[in-house]
C-alpha cells in the first residue's frame, strides 16, 4: 500500500492511501474546507490536483454532489459544439461513453476523507462507519485517506448487505458483500430458476459463484449437490455466508477454483461478465471480461467436465453483440470449436431502469438487449 503525501499548516504529512478502484496515490494535494467554491475545487480536479477536506462532513458531500453536476453538464455542451458531424457508431458511442465514465470517476475521486486507525473521521458531522469499513477492509491499524466518492459505494454496500436483495425465485433475500456484484437483474436468475433441468441431473458445478445466488436456486430445484467456485476472496465469504443463512449447507459447498473444481456434473452453470474489455474497478469484472477470457475458458473446458448425458448453462447478454463488440457466429464458432452443440435457448428481455431510459448513451442498443440462456451439450454425444 502506497503513502500520499501533503504540506499542511507548513509541515510535511503523509498516510496510507486506499483506492478499491486501484487509482495511484495523488501527486499534488491541498487542504480543503467549507469555505472551498465548487467551482475552484471543479478545477483543482480537473488538474488532478486531489483535495484532502478538512471541513465538515455533509459539506463534503454536497460538494461531490456540485462535482458531479459540473462533468454531466460537459457532453451537452460538447454535443452542441459539434453539431453537424457525421453520427459516430455504436461502437464508439460506447467508446466514448467508457472513456467519459472513466474521466468521471477520476475527477470525482480528487475529493479525499481522512481516517483514524480505528475507522473514525475525524471531521465534523461524519457517520459511524466502523461497521462497514470493517466489513469491507477487515482489521487495520494505521490512519488512511479514502476518497469520498469510494466511502460512499462503501456504505452503500453496507446497506445492501444488511437489509438484503429480494430474490423472487428464492422467496427469500440474497446479502451481497462489498466488491460483489449485487443481484440487481433478476432476469437470468428467473432463467436458471425455470428452464427445465437435464434428466436424472442430482449434481451441478457453479461457475462464478458471486454472491452464490445460483447455488442457492440450484439447491432449492432438488440438486443434491451443488460445488460453486470463484477466485475472489470476498465472492468465496459472501458465497457462503449467504448459503449458510439459507440452510443450503448440507447441498452447497463453496471452493476457491478457477472455474471449474475436479470431476463432471449433469449440470454446469456460468453466469460470466458480459462485455469484453478491461475492468477500471474491482467491482467492473462482474461486468467486464478483458478478452473474453472467463466466456472462452468455460466453453473450452466444459465438454471434460460434463457427465454422459449433461448440460451446460451459459448465461448471457447480447449486449456485446449491439454494440459491436462481438458478433454472434464468433460466439457459435467458440462453441463449435469447444467440440459443443446448442441443445436450445431460453430467451429473456431486461427489464432494468436503463432498458427503458432514452437518455442513456447506449439506449439504441440496451433496447435490443436480450438474456439467453444458452443449452450445450457435448457434441460427442
Amino acid at each position: 500500500m502506497t503513502r500520499i503525501e501533503w504540506v499542511e499548516n507548513g509541515q510535511a504529512r503523509s498516510a496510507l492511501w486506499r483506492s478499491e478502484s486501484g487509482w495511484p496515490a495523488p501527486k499534488k494535494v491541498v487542504i480543503a474546507d467549507d469555505t472551498m467554491a465548487a467551482d475552484t475545487a471543479y478545477r483543482l480536479a480537473l488538474d488532478g490536483t486531489a483535495l484532502l477536506w478538512r471541513g465538515d462532513f455533509q459539506n463534503a458531500r454536497q460538494l461531490l454532489q456540485a462535482l458531479a453536476r459540473r462533468i454531466d453538464q460537459k457532453p451537452a455542451r460538447a454535443k452542441r459544439a459539434k453539431a453537424g458531424t457525421a453520427a459516430p457508431t455504436i461502437t464508439e458511442q460506447f467508446h466514448r461513453h467508457r472513456l467519459a465514465q472513466l474521466q468521471r470517476a477520476r475527477t470525482l475521486a480528487m475529493l479525499l476523507i481522512p481516517f483514524e486507525a480505528d475507522y473514525t473521521i475525524p471531521l465534523r458531522r461524519a457517520p459511524d462507519v466502523r461497521q462497514a469499513c470493517n466489513e469491507a477492509y477487515g482489521a487495520f491499524s494505521e490512519p488512511f485517506v479514502v476518497s469520498l466518492r469510494e466511502l460512499l459505494g462503501l456504505i452503500g454496500a453496507h446497506e445492501w448487505r444488511s437489509k438484503g436483495v429480494p430474490i423472487a425465485a428464492l422467496d427469500d433475500r440474497i446479502h451481497p458483500w462489498y466488491g460483489v456484484f449485487s443481484p440487481v437483474r433478476g432476469e437470468y436468475v428467473e432463467l436458471v430458476a425455470q428452464a427445465p433441468l437435464p434428466h436424472k441431473a442430482q449434481t451441478a458445478f457453479d461457475i462464478g459463484a458471486g454472491t452464490g445466488i445460483l447455488s442457492a436456486v440450484l439447491a432449492r430445484r432438488g440438486l443434491r449437490r451443488v460445488l460453486a467456485t470463484d477466485m475472489d476472496a470476498r465472492a468465496l465469504g459472501c458465497a457462503r455466508e449467504n448459503i449458510a443463512r439459507l440452510g443450503l449447507d448440507a447441498q452447497v459447498e463453496i471452493i476457491q477454483a478457477d472455474l471449474f473444481p475436479e470431476g463432471q456434473a449433469e449440470l454446469v452453470v456460468c453466469n460470466p461478465p458480459w462485455l469484453p474489455g478491461k475492468p477500471s474497478s474491482a467491482i467492473e469484472y462482474a461486468i467486464y471480461d478483458p478478452d473474453s477470457r472467463m466466456l472462452r475458458g468455460f466453453l473450452n473446458g466444459l465438454q471434460a467436465h460434463l457427465a454422459p448425458g449433461g448440460e451446460g448453462w451459459l448465461i448471457l447478454s447480447d449486449l456485446a453483440e449491439h454494440l459491436g463488440l462481438r458478433s454472434r457466429e464468433q460466439l457459435l464458432g467458440w462453441i463449435e470449436a469447444a467440440g459443443l452443440t446448442v441443445a436450445g435457448r431460453h430467451d429473456v428481455r431486461p427489464v432494468h431502469p436503463k432498458a427503458q431510459d432514452k437518455d442513456d448513451p447506449l439506449h439504441a442498443a440496451r433496447a435490443q438487449e436480450v438474456t439467453s440462456l444458452w443449452r450445450l451439450r457435448s457434441a460427442k454425444g
